[in-house]
């Protein structure tokens, strides 16, 4: 039995494509993964992505700031590992810096105090070493700077 796989037109895919990116913001590089998966010929790619661009249906900058807020917001993560995560989805650096700026310091250092005393307490070790070393690979982990994660585990923990 041999399976078919599913044309699109230019337009059936424009239509498709459309209501992607209108669902959720989306990077470049997920739209073009998305038409390829649609088995879509790269002239047509090319045309879709210069439509949906020219009908601000996808923006890189609008991507990179939304994507900073909600994992910032909701995942906690620190700006490092939201900047690395962006450079793997291609977002351009002047993009990247514009997404982080958008994160107000106050909130950063906040969130970070605040998440750091719950974590601090949740660690279960009796060794201080050994309990600094799981409270910075947490840390680090999600992205923090590490002289934020290295001053915040030498106060909290003695």
């Amino acid at each position: 039995m041999q399976q078919s796989k599913k044309t699109y037109t230019v337009q059936e895919a424009m239509s498709k494509l459309e209501h992607y990116c209108a669902y959720q913001e989306r990077c470049h590089q997920e739209v073009v993964q998305k038409l390829t998966q649609m088995h879509m010929i790269p002239e047509a790619i090319d045309v879709i992505v210069v439509h949906l661009l020219q009908h601000n249906f996808l923006n890189e900058s609008r991507y990179a700031k939304q994507f900073a807020s909600g994992k910032f917001k909701i995942k906690h993560w620190g700006k490092n590992r939201i900047s690395f995560e962006l450079k793997k989805k291609d977002i351009s650096k002047i993009n990247i810096q514009e997404a982080l700026n958008d994160i107000d310091d106050e909130d950063y250092l906040e969130l970070f105090n605040t998440i750091a005393e719950k974590k601090a307490e949740s660690i279960k070790e009796n060794n201080v070493y050994k309990k600094k070393k799981k409270f910075a690979d947490y840390f680090l982990y999600r992205g923090w700077e590490s002289y934020l994660v290295y001053d915040k585990a030498n106060e909290l923990i003695k």
